[in-house]
């Protein structure tokens, strides 16, 4: 495969995920996730950052993953878990991970989860997913939201 055709590739599963949509541990809890990128734009004479959708992306550019955790369901989920993939051809950057309220772990197999000191000697470019574990009730038709940051390999 060549960087062309790596770069098509990626751009079309970062469209994918910036719309993807999917269950955390509870019913009644859905997932999106956007993927965005910081953009400097000039209005009324000043720079500016703007996070615009990450829609060309090249090797080295640094992309924002939105998670938006929306309760649709008619009760409240106490503590709920998400788990995202950092996506293919992405390296996630260390320490970019936040959650409000949230215990934050990684994995490089998808299926053990440690905070950083204890994967090593894995390196946050290795990690292959990341886990927010909410401490607070998520309660009904509220939101709550995690973000990290990952560059295109």
């Amino acid at each position: 495969m060549n960087i062309t055709q790596a770069i098509s590739s990626l751009c079309a599963a970062l469209m994918l995920i910036t719309v993807s949509s999917g269950q955390a541990t509870l019913p009644g809890i859905d997932i999106r996730t956007v993927a965005e990128v910081e953009t400097k734009l000039v209005e009324n004479g000043r720079e500016i950052v703007r996070l615009l959708p990450a829609n060309r992306v090249v090797p080295g550019d640094s992309v924002i993953y939105t998670i938006e955790i929306r309760n649709v369901g008619s009760s409240d989920a106490v503590a709920p878990t998400v788990t995202r993939p950092i996506p293919n051809h992405m390296a996630y950057v260390a320490d970019s991970a936040t959650g409000p309220g949230a215990d934050i772990t990684y994995s490089v197999d998808g299926r053990t989860f440690d905070r950083p000191d204890g994967l090593a000697p894995a390196k946050a470019a290795d990690y292959t997913h990341i886990r927010w574990q909410f401490r607070t009730t998520l309660k009904s038709k509220s939101v709550a939201f995690a973000r990290f940051r990952a560059v295109v390999k």
